[in-house]
């Protein structure tokens, strides 16, 4: 009976739609399903969020403000705090942030809080589908055991299914509406319930076996490239060592046209999924006494990538005859990627942190962020322009947004240290790569060695 009514719902958009968590995940998504005909109700705790909303301004890149206004005009979209609403809800996607604790293990907080919110307000018949990343069997251990304690039967009282998010912020050529969606649901029923919904709304909707299954595909998907990044970062350290040029190595590899993926190195990795995905299974491997090594290694390597760069930092002032401490020090970019705002575990921030603990004077320029906080002190840290960019002893170049003009900072800049081959193509000799060798080190004169030498006697 909830199954063939909840169908019926489904199939002429009569369904009214929940989406809980309004970021990265939740807002696009909520939008399309909002642009495809169904009533969508979100819900976020942040005040400041839904109030944006509710206003028409869009917090997210990839949702222009026209895009909201225009499905919150027609009364398909609107936003609020109040886990109440659930009860009108005939369906849920959970889109709550899985962040890591210290210790590197998984925090659930947040889609407990979520499920103890839709368990003390939802209507029998209910589709629940959890999008938030997580380890495998959290499907299954924690939102259907939540539910089950209070007498719900999963496939007759409310419907259960996990489908990974799979965003990524700032491109062009893939968003919510034409990636394809995983789904795995804890019965058939609930898996084709949700495959109706989605169908509806996105481009193509692909079905696996189980909860679990679909949980691993978003794990694997993660670490794969949090692995490849790992080990070309791992060359790009080999190649410094060597005196070898990886830009150059890497594209000529790229140019096989079978059996080679090209990947970059860099100053680190960032975001909400990469650093964060892979251990997620790690740590559920070893609840299976599974030691996953390709993983620990991976986050090893990556986690140091920003330390490596301040040592060539250290090496490339040292052509100057300069230190770190008392150098001022411009970082271009702190978002994680090109093109967004997003700073969820940028390794500019890290490589802020410890450019001033080393005493370096530093400040930031990114044409997608203008102010970010300084855990260190609470105080914000305001970005600056590039009218004084050849007052900087160096600029690292960490994020390498399309918008900026290299030409111009190449030939401003006293020195310019560069993790992303940005300046690729730009012949100047103050460019310095990481992954390739330094210039060799200016010889001191005969007056300078002389001077010296008394100075000594």
């Amino acid at each position: 009976m909830n199954y063939d009514l909840l169908k019926s719902k489904i199939m002429n958009r009569q369904a009214v739609v929940g989406v809980i968590g309004l970021g990265y995940v939740g807002l696009p998504l909520a939008v399309e399903m909002a642009k495809a005909g169904y009533k969508v109700i979100g819900i976020d705790l942040s005040k400041e969020k839904v109030k944006q909303l509710q206003v028409g301004k869009s917090f997210i890149l990839d949702v222009s403000d026209k895009e909201l206004q225009q499905v919150a005009a027609n009364g398909n979209f609107e936003a609020t705090t109040d886990y109440a609403r659930v009860g009108e809800m005939d369906t849920i996607s959970i889109c709550v942030p899985t962040p890591l604790r210290k210790t590197k293990d998984p925090d659930i907080t947040y889609i407990t809080a979520a499920v103890r919110g839709i368990k003390e307000h939802m209507k029998k018949g209910t589709l629940i589908i959890l999008e938030s990343t997580t380890y495998p069997g959290t499907t299954e251990e924690l939102v259907r055991a939540e539910l089950e304690e209070c007498g719900l039967e999963v496939g007759v009282d409310f419907f259960l299914c996990f489908s990974p998010e799979r965003v990524d912020p700032g491109n062009k050529h893939y968003n919510t509406k034409n990636t394809p969606k995983i789904i795995g649901g804890t019965t058939p029923q609930c898996s084709r319930l949700a495959s109706m919904l989605y169908e509806n709304v996105l481009e193509s909707v692909v079905t696996v076996s189980s909860t679990k299954v679909a949980e691993t595909v978003k794990l694997l998907e993660n670490t794969f490239r949090a692995v490849n990044i790992a080990l070309v970062n791992e060359m790009a350290l080999m190649c410094d060592r060597m005196g070898i040029d990886v830009w150059e190595v890497i594209d000529a590899a790229a140019t096989k046209p079978f059996g080679f993926m090209k990947f970059t190195p860099g100053p680190g990795i960032g975001g909400h999924c990469i650093p964060i995905d892979p251990m997620y299974l790690s740590w559920k491997a070893k609840t299976y006494d599974f030691y996953n090594k390709f993983i620990e290694l991976a986050s090893d390597t990556n986690g140091n990538m920003p330390r490596y760069v301040v040592n060539k930092v250290s090496d490339a002032l040292n052509l100057q005859r300069k230190c770190i401490n008392g150098s001022r020090i411009l970082l271009l970019g702190v978002a994680y990627k090109k093109d967004i705002n997003d700073l969820r575990d940028s390794p500019g921030l890290e490589l802020f942190r410890l450019l001033q603990e080393k005493g370096a004077r530093t400040d930031f320029h990114d044409p997608f962020v203008d102010r970010f906080l300084d855990e260190s002190t609470g105080d914000y840290v305001y970005g600056v322009g590039l009218d004084h960019i050849q007052e900087y002893d160096l600029v690292l170049l960490v994020t390498d947004h399309s918008s900026l003009d290299y030409r111009w900072i190449a030939a401003n800049a006293q020195l310019v240290l560069d993790t992303r081959n940005a300046f690729a193509g730009i012949e100047s000799s103050n460019i310095i790569k990481i992954g390739a060798p330094l210039p060799e080190y200016p010889q001191a004169s005969l007056m300078e060695t002389e001077a010296a030498a008394t100075k000594e006697d």
